[in-house]
């Protein structure tokens, strides 16, 4: 597609005759470098220079869609950006699920320069990541109400499984922002009053604070995971500290009657198994009494309340 004053390209990586043509007619050294490298970048890539021409030149590759499940599932695009050049490669905008791409390619073409439109490509790419930004707050949603109604076990995973989803979009936002910040760094003030340009920055900027708010609340989640999981392990071995105690009496009476010695004076006793109970069962009750009276038996045998995070 031709505007009047700049040229933009959207190709496959396999269209080498079209890239051939770019080549012959732009007669640029790292033209043909980027094309040769193309094969071989599969992560992301920025690199800013001049060209032999003089024309301040921004090249590399940006992941711009990851499966959240599956590392290999990926999509990735390729762009060779000057003022009055702009080659995508790769780049699928079926991805752009909430944008008219006939009205998206028009905006392109009316575009003042080659890195306008480069930014309003950028920018849609955003406005998409921000909607996936949309729909996992949704899940964070049900996650937070979640570990309040039936928290156990299995929440941990569900938990760590929103932690990575966070992770990999900032893994997406990331190099975007960096993309930002090549584009002050090469133009300096030229794009600074662009309006796409500040478009983009909003964008980005949106997308950071919300991802770092999101990681805040799941960072607060597992702070209260562990409080909790703390506090269960707690109760279980004071529970049993407790009940081992108790069982004392019993146990220390129970290996005293039952010595094999021949002189055992209580074997004849009419009484003695009634008086050993008896003595066991004041015994354990003491024993309880003193452990209750220093406050040692806590909470075990209040249960707990309805709804407690603590079950």
């Amino acid at each position: 597609m031709t505007p009047t004053n700049w040229q933009w390209y959207q190709l496959s990586k396999n269209n080498d005759s079209t890239l051939k043509e770019i080549k012959t007619e732009i007669n640029d050294v790292q033209f043909d470098k980027w094309t040769k490298e193309l094969h071989q970048n599969n992560s992301n890539l920025l690199k800013l220079m001049l060209t032999e021409n003089g024309e301040k030149l921004m090249y590399g590759s940006l992941i711009y869609k990851q499966d959240f499940e599956k590392e290999s599932e990926k999509k990735i695009c390729h762009f060779y950006v000057t003022e009055n050049l702009l080659v995508m490669i790769d780049l699928d905008f079926s991805i752009l699920k909430h944008n008219n791409i006939e009205m998206l390619e028009q905006q392109i073409d009316q575009s003042q320069n080659a890195i306008d439109g480069f930014l309003l490509i950028l920018g849609e790419l955003l406005n998409e990541l921000l909607i996936s930004i949309d729909e996992f707050e949704v899940k964070l949603e049900k996650l937070i109400w979640n570990v309040r109604k039936n928290n156990n076990s299995h929440i941990l995973d569900k938990i760590y499984e929103v932690r990575h989803q966070l992770f990999v979009m900032n893994n997406l936002l990331i190099p975007i922002k960096e993309l930002e910040m090549g584009m002050n760094e090469l133009y300096l003030n030229e794009v600074s009053s662009d309006e796409n340009f500040h478009r983009t920055c909003k964008r980005i900027d949106r997308a950071i604070s919300l991802l770092n708010g999101y990681e805040d609340q799941i960072d607060s989640i597992i702070n209260l995971e562990e409080v909790i999981s703390s506090h269960r392990g707690n109760e279980i071995m004071k529970t049993l500290t407790v009940i081992t105690t108790l069982f004392t009496p019993v146990t220390v009476f129970g290996a005293l009657w039952g010595m094999n010695f021949k002189h055992i004076p209580e074997l004849k006793w009419q009484y003695g198994y009634g008086v050993a109970l008896i003595v066991i069962i004041i015994s354990t009750l003491m024993l309880y009494a003193y452990l209750r009276l220093k406050g040692w038996t806590g909470d075990l045998l209040k249960g707990n309340k309805k709804g407690s995070l603590f079950k």
